[in-house]
């Protein structure tokens, strides 16, 4: 039997910021190894996800629109 925590599941959030109805998350999959950044618009309910790489995650994080395209 493989023992999986949740953790190992469910990506994990390293950082979080909200701001005019925008909710924006680094997240971090401990079973992948791979950075993602989860932009969540609360007055559409669209979500759109922009991979990152250890290098520029933080920045991908402050602009993932720019990252986006």
């Amino acid at each position: 039997m493989v023992d999986t925590t949740t953790t190992d599941l469910f990506p994990q959030e390293l950082d979080h910021r909200a701001s005019n109805g925008l909710e924006v998350s680094l997240l971090w999959s401990k079973r992948t190894n791979r950075l993602t950044v989860a932009v969540n618009d609360t007055a559409t309910g669209e979500v759109l996800h922009v991979p990152a790489h250890p290098h520029n995650a933080l920045d991908v994080f402050k602009h993932p629109y720019a990252y986006a395209a």
